[in-house]
């Protein structure tokens, strides 16, 4: 295997693992879901061999995977996610810091977004107090 064939394996083995966590399964748990071995599984996510077809497939038709982003990190790890709002939700955010000065590193921007977004997918309000109490969260 080519050193750029084994950096696209942990790539996509990285992102398998955000899948499992994110939908909540073991790796056990998955491995049977998809129809492999855990050894194998295990071997997706250490990035030691890239998934058969059948097994992506699977993921995808089973837990509404977007396998695109498995296999290249392109658009989302659900094919349900609601870009427009994300963009909306990173602008807003983004207006809001500039105009208050606040200067934070990306990592922490990105943990505002994704509470805000998880607020969002969930049906909840978010208010301005919401957003200044995730802000002083990661400037301490």
């Amino acid at each position: 295997m080519s050193r750029d064939s084994k950096s696209v394996f942990v790539a996509m083995g990285a992102r398998l693992a955000i899948v499992r966590n994110e939908i909540g399964l073991t790796q056990t748990a998955l491995a049977d879901a998809l129809g492999v071995s855990h050894r194998a599984y295990h071997s997706y996510e250490k990035g030691q061999r890239g998934l058969p077809v059948e097994a992506l497939v699977a993921l995808g038709d089973s837990f509404d995977v977007d396998i695109a982003w498995v296999l290249m990190g392109t658009k989302a790890i659900r094919t349900a996610h609601d870009f427009d709002a994300l963009k909306r939700i990173e602008t807003e955010l983004d207006q809001h810091l500039t105009s208050e000065g606040i200067k934070i590193k990306s990592e922490k921007r990105g943990a505002i977004v994704a509470r805000w977004y998880q607020s969002h997918v969930e049906g909840r309000e978010v208010s301005d107090d919401d957003v200044h109490t995730w802000i002083e969260l990661v400037r301490e």
